[in-house]
This record gives structure tokens, C-alpha cells and sequence, in this order.
């Protein structure tokens, strides 16, 4: 499938160049592998960052965004990635990090390329599962930065995902999101017999 990757914002791609570019925020970065990369460090893959706050009782709900975040590259390999987020006074680089997001993510996109229908990539956080997935949206002109979770959207679990929820298997918005919300709903409070 061809994937439509929205562009990023020019100044959060600036930001993020010009950490790249800084001695300090390179070596003070919590990511050895970008620390000891060799030749160019170069972001690509601009994904925005959505977050799903909360799911309403009809197992839908809006997003946020919350950022963008760029695999960087170096040679043939993604070693980290870089987060920007939203200001007040604009697009600012917020951190690199490493880890199994990094690969998780490489991964699903090479598996979303291989889908049949054109999509567009984004990420979606659920902070209270502590969860991240690859969102593929069905609207390829949507800018984004807007759009809400339609139905027919995909959503790809990214490794590690929450017990019980498969990593790399793309679920619909419809299949997915009510087993969210069951997850998310607190358990009643058994009453003690009298």
C-alpha cells in the first residue's frame, strides 16, 4: 500500500536538525547508539503523535495531537528518535530516546506497505495502558495534525503492547477500541455480605 506520510511542520523538522547539531544535546541524550553512531545522523519518517485520552461510552473518541516524532537514521539503521512538541512559542525539540518503539515502528510501516489500501501513518499513544500503535488512516488527504478515528481505521499494537494485546496485529477502530474501553473501565467494587 502506498503510505502517505504527512510533512511535518518546517520548523519542528528545524528543531530537531539543530539538535542533531548540538554537541549537548546529543551527548546528554539518554541513547549510546546515537552517541557512537558513525557518519551523519539524518531524521526521517515524520510521524504526528496522537494521544487518546479517554474513549467514550460509544467506543469512540477524539484525539490530540501531542507532537511529532522523527526516526534518525544513520547508514543503513534507525537508532533513535527525536519527539517535538507544541509550544506556546511554537514547534520545540523535546528529547531523543531509543528502545523497542523504534524497531516496532519500522516494522509495522514495512508491513503497512505491503497492505492494499492506501493510508496515511501516524502514531497513537493510550498513556493509560501505557500503549503505543501505528494508526493507519484511511483519510490520505487529511493534513496530520486533524482528523478523528474512523471506524475503518487501522491500528497496529506496537511492541511491547499491553497483556493480552497482540503486537503487529492490525485491528479495526471498532474491534479495537471497545476492548480498550473494557480494559480501561474500573472493575465494580464487590460489596462485603452483611
Amino acid at each position: 500500500m502506498p503510505l502517505h506520510v504527512p510533512p511535518a511542520p518546517a520548523p519542528a523538522l528545524r528543531c530537531v536538525l539543530a539538535a542533531l547539531g548540538s554537541p549537548t544535546a546529543v551527548s546528554e541524550a539518554r541513547t549510546p547508539s546515537l552517541r557512537t553512531a558513525q557518519g551523519p545522523a539524518n531524521p526521517e519518517l515524520p510521524l504526528p503523535v496522537h494521544v487518546l485520552d479517554h474513549i467514550t461510552p460509544q467506543a469512540t473518541s477524539p484525539t490530540r495531537l501531542a507532537g511529532w516524532r522523527f526516526l534518525i537514521r544513520c547508514a543503513e539503521r534507525s537508532v533513535a528518535a527525536a519527539d517535538t512538541i507544541l509550544t506556546p512559542d511554537g514547534w520545540a525539540f523535546s528529547h531523543f530516546f531509543e528502545g523497542p518503539y523504534i524497531t516496532s515502528t519500522e516494522r509495522a510501516l514495512r508491513h503497512a506497505e505491503a497492505m492494499p489500501m492506501p493510508c496515511q501513518p501516524r502514531l497513537l499513544s493510550v498513556p493509560e495502558l501505557y500503549m503505543l500503535t501505528l494508526w493507519l488512516h484511511r483519510d490520505c488527504t487529511d493534513d496530520g495534525a486533524e482528523g478523528s478515528l474512523a471506524a475503518t481505521d487501522l491500528l497496529v499494537p506496537l511492541a511491547p503492547a499491553p497483556p493480552g494485546i497482540a503486537a503487529h496485529r492490525p485491528h479495526r477502530v471498532a474491534e479495537l477500541l471497545p476492548m480498550l474501553n473494557h480494559r480501561l473501565t474500573p472493575a465494580p467494587l464487590l460489596s462485603s455480605p452483611a
